[in-house]
């Protein structure tokens, strides 16, 4: 402040014309060094601002400056920490990288590190089996090294023998020595005769297209309009900005081997993965399956846990749906509030095909986190179904979640119903049939719907109707085509009086719906189909006659012949593929039909994520060995994520509560 003020000494008057005074230099001196200091606390607020306001992140892309930071950041550890001791992969002895030889080091650090030794090698009967041993994959060295929240993880997919992986967050995991030896194959799986590897080959480049589609023109988005080129936002996600295409494809992309593809995906969840930017309601089970499920299978077959613990996150988001008072969740949660309903068509119920396929996600994710909460949920559920009286043995589509009753008694395998069913069976399957109530449930309920819903048509043609108040409507949907397959694996999965019987109902659905696809004009087949006196296996109204890139057909095909060696099933999976590439393919992408029944059918102009996660995985494993994802290994959710068989599967990677 100026001399008027009165603050300055009272030499300050003699500035003009006189010397100034040794205490006035001091005085200016620390003025300076005030200054500076201010300066640069503005610079690095500035500076901070500059990388950290989340406006500026939101308006950057990918190649911004935050990116930049943000590869130093996860770089940090490495720079500035010194690396923690691991054990040597070849010896087993402590290996500490450092600057100095060991004979110079402080004894005080030597002696330190030989009690670390002491504690690794007495607790080395708990090693983690973080990353198995997958020498058998060709995995290439394209991918760099991950690392999930600042912690240093081997590149995915490299073997690593039985070593301790330094990840703090994982808990000690105890591997039984049996199943060391037993790493199933992941990647790989060629087939040993040319047609076949050809065949697989060009699966992988329609995968290829279709995903450098979306990258190009809709990356980050859910979806993919491929004659638009441009993003989707009419699909089940709306715009909510959760990548449904990424997470719904990003284990396909590792199966196939196309691992800088993968990469880039991986990268895209660390970085641009927000889910509190998410305001709008969200579909608790399209959530589960796609992306819960998607991203358990990505933490199963590399070991990286940046997929389990957003999982964990994602499904959090989830929980407050099954605040009701049967426990029964909604169909609808709002990610940022919590706030949940069901939709205002389905009269105030939840519909089984909803609720009752969160079984598998939820109770691995509390198998890997330890953390039982997610399987305390979906047990309830079905303690809750068997308390209630079922009409002729049969799950009707709807159940009030506020009075625990049934809605209107509509049966179906196909829409509202479908992957019920599954789960049940899979469940099961998934605990090393060690849930005999899962099983049982399951076989309870075909029972009930073989004797009242399985119909035989006047041209021979086997099929699941649908019931409505004990009235059959013959009806059968593109997605009942699954049943084809869960028939198959019930049958081969536990030898019983039963067991004939399933797969001669198997083998007869897949028939039927190979014939739904043979009898149009595009060899693919129609949402729905129907029979009559004068109708077989064709659809009617005209919103039966689309075509949504659906899998549920090429997924029978895929069970049939892994569990039967026909090799029809992979000529009719051929078929398929052929008439994909042929009316589906359009520079952008890969878009569904309009009329399956006309050549000259328009286009939807959408490519569904569900086409990377299940109709483009199916086809590739149709014609791949079968010890790529085994089905002695591994089950595969309802939208095709492989996830591991307990005890059997050393990927299963379980966490102890």
């Amino acid at each position: 402040m100026s001399a008027s003020g009165g603050i300055l000494p009272t030499y300050s008057r003699y500035v003009n014309g006189a010397p100034i005074s040794f205490t006035r230099r001091s005085f200016r001196a620390r003025e300076r060094t005030v200054l500076f200091l201010v300066l640069l606390t503005f610079g690095l607020v500035c500076f901070g601002t500059f990388f950290f306001l989340p406006e500026y992140r939101a308006t950057q892309g990918r190649d911004s400056v935050y990116k930049v930071y943000d590869q130093i950041k996860r770089a940090g550890p490495d720079l500035l920490i010194p690396p923690p001791p691991h054990l040597d992969d070849e010896k087993g002895a402590l290996r500490v990288l450092r600057h100095n030889d060991a004979s110079q080091e402080d004894p005080h650090v030597l002696d330190d590190r030989a009690k670390l030794k002491a504690k690794i090698e007495q607790d080395e009967q708990f090693k983690v089996l973080e990353k198995p041993d997958t020498s058998a994959n060709d995995r290439k060295s394209s991918s760099s090294t991950s690392r999930s929240n600042g912690v240093h993880q081997q590149q995915i997919g490299q073997p690593d023998g039985s070593a301790v992986n330094a990840v703090s967050e994982q808990k000690i995991v105890t591997v039984p020595a049996a199943l060391r030896d037993h790493y199933p194959v992941i990647t790989g799986g060629e087939p040993a005769d040319q047609e076949t590897r050809e065949r697989r080959d060009t699966i992988k480049q329609m995968m290829k297209h279709a995903w450098e589609g979306y990258e190009k023109y809709a990356w980050g988005k859910n979806e993919l309009r491929p004659i638009s080129r441009q993003p989707h936002s009419g699909s089940v996600f709306n715009t909510l900005p959760i990548g449904a295409t990424i997470l719904d494809g990003l284990d396909t992309l590792y199966i196939m081997g196309l691992h800088d593809e993968f990469d880039k995906a991986r990268d895209w969840v660390i970085n641009d993965l927000h889910l509190d930017d998410m305001y709008s309601d969200a579909s608790v089970f399209e959530v589960n399956i796609r992306f819960v499920g998607g991203l358990l299978a990505c933490f199963a077959l590399t070991g990286d846990v940046l997929f389990r613990n957003k999982a964990q996150e994602i499904a959090d988001k989830l929980l407050p749906a099954f605040n009701t008072p049967t426990g029964i969740p909604n169909a609808l949660v709002n990610f940022k509030t919590g706030a949940s309903k069901n939709y205002a068509w389905a009269n105030g119920g939840s519909i089984l095909s909803e609720f009752g396929t969160l079984h598998l996600e939820f109770a691995y994710l509390s198998d890997v986190t330890g953390n039982p909460i997610y399987r305390n949920k979906v047990d309830h559920i079905r303690q809750f179904l068997r308390t209630l009286d079922k009409p002729k043995g049969l799950y009707p589509n709807y159940l009030n979640p506020k009075t625990g009753k049934w809605g209107q008694h509509h049966i179906s395998m196909g829409a509202l119903g479908d992957s019920f069913y599954e789960y049940l069976l899979k469940a099961w399957i998934q605990s090393n049939k060690e849930d005999d109530e899962a099983r049982q449930l399951f076989d309870d309920s075909m029972q009930a719907v073989m004797q009242n819903m399985l119909q035989k048509s006047a041209g021979g043609l086997t099929y699941f109707a649908e019931l409505k108040f004990d009235r059959l409507e013959h009806k059968m949907d593109h997605l009942a085509c699954f049943s084809g397959g869960l028939f198959a694996l019930a049958a081969k999965t536990l030898k019983n009086d039963l067991s004939e019987k399933y797969m001669d109902v198997a083998e007869k659905i897949t028939n039927t719906c190979h014939e739904s696809y043979d009898r149009t004009a595009v060899k693919l087949g129609p949402e729905a189909f129907r029979f009559s006196d004068s109708l077989e296996a064709r659809a009617l109204k005209m919103n039966e006659k689309q075509y949504l890139l659906r899998p549920e057909v090429i997924e029978s095909y895929f069970i049939m012949y892994r569990l039967t060696k026909d090799q029809k099933y992979r000529e009719w999976g051929w078929e398929a593929a052929k008439a994909l590439d042929k009316y589906c393919r359009v520079p952008g992408g890969y878009s569904g039909l309009k009329n399956v029944y006309n050549e000259e059918t328009g286009l939807d102009d959408v490519q569904q994520s569900f086409f990377l996660a299940e109709t483009l995985k199916y086809l590739y494993l149709l014609f791949s060995d079968d010890n790529l994802i085994s089905l002695d290994d591994w089950v595969l959710n309802t939208e095709a994520h492989p996830l591991p068989i307990k005890t059997v599967n050393p990927y299963y990677r379980e966490t102890p509560m």
